[in-house]
């Protein structure tokens, strides 16, 4: 929120959504983008905080031009009120979809990593290795 303040956006023009940026449709967003018309700039701070889904952001920017919207993304540099910015546009919306499904992917191995353990077991002399892995699915 803070640099959506220094880049000089109004407090009562930021909506906040608190909830996953994996999700197309959130309550804050939908009622921005109702809220935007002809000649009106969108302000976000990163690309993935608007969508992590390729389509979805490919459907949110031509909906945007379509309307008049540009989109300034802060800390990328992205206008895409310029032909560059709408090309940074496309190729960081597939990088966005690639952090998220990179997140997703971590997330399950270390679900699947904390399902499985391993046990050292010492009798007398000797020692026995046993890997044990649970199924979770």
């Amino acid at each position: 929120m803070d640099a959506l303040l220094r880049a000089g956006v109004a407090r009562e023009n930021i909506f906040l959504d608190r909830a996953s940026g994996a999700r197309a449709s959130r309550p804050e967003l939908d009622r921005l983008m109702a809220a935007l018309g002809d000649g009106d700039m969108l302000k976000i701070t990163r690309l993935d905080r608007l969508s992590r889904s390729v389509q979805h952001l490919i459907n949110l920017g031509a909906d945007l031009r379509t309307r008049g919207v540009g989109l300034h993304v802060i800390e990328q540099g992205i206008d895409t009120e310029t032909m560059e910015g709408r090309a940074m546009f496309g190729m960081l919306a597939v990088l966005a979809e690639l952090q998220r499904e990179l997140i997703v992917s971590n997330t399950n191995d270390g679900l699947a990593a904390h399902f499985s353990y391993s046990v050292l077991l010492y009798t007398g002399s000797q020692c026995y290795f046993i890997a044990v892995v649970i199924k979770t699915r």
